[in-house]
């Protein structure tokens, strides 16, 4: 399935620049952490890429640098279609080898993020979510935890065909971090603890984001609640996503509320067996 260019922003031909580590800059899809993401052109084979350029201005920026060529280490080997592979790294230094900044180019995607959407009906949200599954099920047959499942990071064009994007985060399984990495709405428990991520983190933010796809709102984690108020986080004292809209099933609702649960042992073991839920409606 083709995946072309979506326009998110439309600055003028004069407000870009022409080239970039040698691809021709057709035209701004939109910004990110410290980053503008282009539709590039190679000049030779006139393939289309999307380039995500990020210069380093101040040491704060080094870490954006360094989620950039984590993003290239972990996907650049990518073969299924519902992950976005990247293809080069490009990096220019100072003669004494300090980055000025750096630019990944990955392939281009005609998509939107889920956020970026209506909400969908819930058959359809079923289907997206089947798809991201088997996807996330590649990227930990790869030993990989992605770390980010969020509604931003998960594209679907108008076939409802699903790439997931953005690998700035991931890493092995098992890894334990330095500092805390994730999204407030969508964050696991034990990332917000520093322990170690595994296939169940992402079964974490998977149910997080499908909770927010059935639904329309974000269920509270223990990062966007007070302490005073983090019981009924870890005693799941929140609607159900049947409560909040009665077209999901009892089924499909009990499925995102196991996935949601404190303790990664308790959720599902990874994406087969959600598959498996998934399945039976």
């Amino acid at each position: 399935m083709p995946f072309l260019s979506t326009t998110l922003s439309s600055p003028t031909k004069s407000d870009l620049p022409k080239s970039l580590f040698g691809y021709d800059i057709v035209e701004r899809l939109g910004e990110g952490a410290a980053s503008t993401i282009y539709a590039v052109s190679d000049p030779k084979s006139r393939q289309l890429y999307a380039l995500k350029h990020v210069i380093r201005r101040t040491e704060k920026d080094d870490r954006f640098i360094d989620q950039l060529q984590n993003e290239f280490r972990v996907s650049a080997n990518f073969r299924h279609p519902g992950l976005r592979r990247c293809i080069d790294l490009k990096i220019n230094r100072t003669l004494f080898r300090k980055i000025i900044d750096a630019g990944l180019i990955m392939e281009l995607v005609d998509g939107l993020p889920l956020n970026h959407q209506p909400i969908k009906e819930v058959p359809d949200t079923i289907s997206i979510f089947k798809d991201v599954a088997n996807a996330l099920a590649a990227l930990h047959y790869q030993q990989f935890v992605h770390c980010d499942t969020k509604p931003n990071n998960i594209l679907t064009d108008h076939s409802n065909h699903v790439k997931i994007i953005d690998f700035g985060q991931a890493c092995r399984q098992g890894t334990v971090k330095e500092r805390v990495q994730g999204t407030p709405d969508f964050i696991a428990p034990e990332q917000v603890k520093l322990r170690p991520v595994t296939m169940r983190t992402d079964v974490f933010n998977y149910g997080a984001t499908l909770y927010w796809s059935l639904t329309g709102q974000k269920m509270p984690t223990i990062f966007t609640v007070d302490k005073k108020e983090r019981d009924t986080v870890r005693e799941l004292r929140f609607p159900s996503p049947r409560e909040l809209n009665p077209m999901v099933s009892e089924n499909i609702s009990d499925l995102v509320i196991e996935c949601v649960q404190m303790d990664p042992v308790r959720r599902p073991a990874g994406m087969s067996a959600i598959l498996e839920r998934l399945q039976k409606g």
